[in-house]
């Protein structure tokens, strides 16, 4: 069952439509260049203003000069904020010959199946962290009575030795 947190981050509010730029370089990412327009105000007119983004190709199916569709919000990476959604226009090799690209939902899933088991992983971690502080501190307190007791003997050792010089 994923979180509301999780539900919310899966809402998608833009998809971005770009070309790749670079594929083939790092294992499951390419870079894919999305056409923008800036305003100059000075000049009163706009400029072309690309941004080029990392989007996660979890099968590298892309291949340079295919036409994309990425959503943001998918956080793999450091840098990586998007995920391939589908191929507009592929370049090249067809689609049907290329790894199928996963549905948003079959990534959701996966991650969340990811998350479940590292959040199992830590629990088991933290108690495994529980029961060797108990431990630890049993041992403490088993090495605490020793001293005590080795003290008490001394004491009474001392005092009869004490006794013994007194009487004679």
């Amino acid at each position: 069952m994923a979180s509301l947190a999780a539900d919310v981050a899966r809402k998608t509010f833009r998809e971005l439509h770009g070309v790749v730029v670079t594929a083939g370089l790092m294992q499951k990412t390419v870079k894919v260049r999305v056409g923008g327009r800036k305003w100059n105000g000075f000049l009163q007119k706009y400029f072309n203003d690309p941004k080029t983004y990392l989007v996660h190709d979890p099968q590298n199916s892309l291949r340079e000069g295919d036409v994309v569709t990425i959503v943001p919000g998918f956080v793999t990476s450091q840098h990586k904020r998007h995920v391939v959604k589908h191929i507009i226009k592929p370049a090249g090799v067809p689609i049907e010959e290329r790894p199928a690209i996963p549905t948003l939902d079959e990534l959701w899933g996966d991650k969340d199946v990811k998350k479940a088991a590292k959040d199992a992983r830590r629990a088991m971690r933290q108690k495994i962290e529980r029961i060797e502080n108990a431990l630890d501190l049993a041992d403490r307190m088993v090495r605490r009575t020793r001293r005590e007791v080795a003290l008490y003997e001394k004491r009474i050792i001392h005092t009869k030795e004490a006794a013994d010089t007194t009487v004679d």
